[in-house]
């Protein structure tokens, strides 16, 4: 409908300091012509659109022009709610405070039992108060370009010192991950937060590095090939629901109740491993295999 690709157009030249009439025509899937015959009718509507002419010219919208809360209806500012709230679970952040403290004053009942239907906490049990401020002060660090410091300690209890310019903040599953490089290592790492001791803000700064954060380079890290086992196992029919929502769907013959899977050789892999128990059993790699054997002997060590 055309008031909707009118819509979506006031918010791509909200969203983009300027675009040219083909990139519009493409983003909506229209002719060109047809960009223009917008631009008119949104003018003629009062939406203060220039066009300019020449090798740096394009379609964008008057400096300081805002949308009325009313183009948000009452549903999508209550997702927008529950999303600041979140945020605020994790971290202070005074602007997020003046957004909810914003959403707060348009809110009617029906808006607020929307927001309370849905809680997200992204702090850790018992450790919210340490956590909240561990994540502020990565937050600053990555804002105002300051390498951090900090003991970080691995699965096994090793620590080592570390100097990182902090890039992104990253959560993960159920845990919260700093993605910054790591001036001994010269390369970028993912350092999980619980992990850091005694972490503080350094003198030193940084001028962020060019980053493709779309492609997700921790993933790639993760399953680098040097760094992953394929694994072959079979599980007893009664976990089968299990081993689906662990392992995906995809990876389990059901009628052969196995799993064919490549995964990072870790600490946590053996730990997931030894998770199931004896309702799991591992049939390839054989050093896997060695591997959750002693470790599962040590455990029976323990009780005997």
């Amino acid at each position: 409908m055309k008031i909707e690709r009118l819509l979506m157009m006031v918010v791509l030249l909200l969203n983009r300091q300027k675009v040219t009439a083909q990139e519009l025509a493409d983003l909506l899937h229209v002719s060109v012509r047809t960009v223009y015959r917008d631009i008119e009718t949104l003018s003629c509507a009062g939406v203060p659109v220039m066009s300019q002419q020449g090798v740096h010219g394009g379609i964008s919208l008057m400096d300081g022009y805002r949308m009325d809360k009313q183009v948000l209806t009452k549903d999508e500012l209550a997702s927008l709610a529950i999303a600041v709230k979140s945020v605020l679970t994790t971290y202070e952040d005074a602007h997020a405070e003046a957004v909810l403290e914003k959403l707060a004053s348009v809110a009617d009942d029906t808006m607020k039992q929307v927001v309370e239907q849905l809680v997200i906490d992204g702090s850790p049990w018992g450790q919210q108060a340490v956590f909240k401020e561990q994540m502020t002060l990565l937050k600053t660090a990555i804002q105002k370009k300051c390498c951090v410091c900090f003991s970080y300690s691995t699965t096994e209890g090793q620590l080592s010192e570390r100097l990182i310019e902090p890039h992104t903040l990253v959560q993960k599953g159920k845990a919260w991950y700093l993605y910054g490089y790591c001036r001994a290592k010269e390369d970028f790492r993912l350092f999980k937060v619980l992990r850091m001791k005694n972490l503080q803000l350094s003198e030193l700064t940084f001028e962020r590095r060019e980053l493709q954060l779309a492609d997700l380079p921790w993933n790639q890290q993760w399953h680098q090939p040097q760094n992953v086992v394929e694994l072959v196992l079979s599980f007893e029919q009664s976990i089968l629901t299990l081993i689906e929502e662990s392992f995906g769907a995809e990876h389990v013959d059901r009628e052969q109740l196995l799993v064919r899977i490549t995964l990072p050789e870790n600490e946590w892999l053996y730990g997931f491993l030894l998770s199931f128990g004896h309702r799991v059993r591992i049939l390839q790699p054989q050093h896997i295999k060695d591997i959750i054997m002693e470790r599962a002997q040590q455990i029976a060590n323990l009780y005997q």
